[in-house]
């Protein structure tokens, strides 16, 4: 069906737009993501969407043309764990690339993938880099204990070109948070995903539900997929089309704030190194939040 003819349904205003059928909403971003659209089209598509909001048919509906796009990693034997990282460090470092390796560790295969979609903040590429952590150049199977970063262009290009839209409108799009709710991997995996605002968590975990995604869900730092590390928040484990609460917000006024570093990659990177070397602890809320998805990822591993 033509982009005009979606653009009406969804282009009439938060009350009077019409939300599409999954199918419909996949044939939509299918042209979206093929580049078979103009500019002005895609425009109005971004706009439209932004100003209705999307349903949780509507995003499953831009999973399927997704993921039918994707360029998968590899199956591994165990589950693997992903962690979509695109907001980046604006007030607190980006310690999800710490996250990651803490999970490597303990012997998880581990998908960091992401983009920089705001110049005025640090991504995580930019502190797996002061890591000495290379960019995949070509998708593949990870290995156990195996933390591996993956550019949004390498997984699929059309929705590397949708992202850098924001940087002419200079708004968010469905593939903002399309990005955090997608699996890279042709097998198991276990997607940690985060919500910037309290009445996302609902909407993702009904995505999360009807496309009977495997996924831990919680309020990350500045919308990163990492606990904020000084104050642990709700976690939830989408699996089987059910939502399960594993962790109540900390509450209460904190105690004691750990000493994070600058939001600089470099500092962030150094921190980084010194928790993994033993010489600093790590931060409690991160130190529970790979807990609860190694208990996950042994209830996905034992089918249960």
């Amino acid at each position: 069906m033509s982009i005009g003819h979606y653009i009406k349904e969804i282009g009439r205003g938060k009350d009077g737009a019409r939300a599409l059928t999954r199918d419909q909403a996949a044939d939509l971003f299918g042209q979206v993501l093929d580049g078979t659209l103009t500019d002005l089209e895609v425009g109005a598509f971004c706009i439209a969407m932004r100003i209705k909001g999307e349903t949780a048919q509507e995003m499953a509906g831009f999973l399927d043309a997704t993921e039918a796009r994707l360029h998968r990693l590899g199956a591994t034997h165990s589950p693997t764990v992903v962690l979509p990282s695109y907001n980046g460090a604006r007030k607190l470092p980006v310690l999800t690339p710490l996250l990651g390796l803490l999970l490597a560790r303990e012997g998880v295969p581990v998908l960091l993938h992401g983009a920089a979609t705001e110049s005025t903040r640090v991504s995580s590429i930019q502190v797996l880099q002061a890591l000495d952590i290379a960019a995949l150049t070509a998708v593949r199977a990870l290995a156990p204990g195996e933390l591996a970063y993956a550019p949004t262009e390498l997984l699929c290009l059309g929705l590397k070109r949708l992202l850098d839209v924001r940087r002419v409108l200079g708004l968010r799009n469905s593939a903002h948070s399309l990005v955090k709710l997608m699996n890279p991997c042709a097998g198991r995996a276990l997607i940690v995903s985060s919500y910037t605002h309290p009445e996302y968590a609902e909407s993702m975990a009904a995505t999360f539900a009807l496309t009977g995604a495997q996924a831990l869900l919680l309020r990350g730092t500045e919308g990163e997929s990492v606990a904020d590390a000084r104050r642990t928040p709700r976690m939830e484990l989408i699996t089987g089309g059910e939502v399960r609460v594993l962790q109540e917000a900390q509450a209460g006024p904190l105690g004691q704030l750990p000493e994070l570093p600058s939001v600089d990659a470099g500092a962030t990177a150094a921190y980084i190194r010194a928790v993994l070397a033993g010489d600093l602890a790590v931060p409690q809320p991160i130190a529970i939040q790979v807990q609860h998805i190694l208990q996950a990822l042994q209830v996905l591993s034992d089918g249960r």
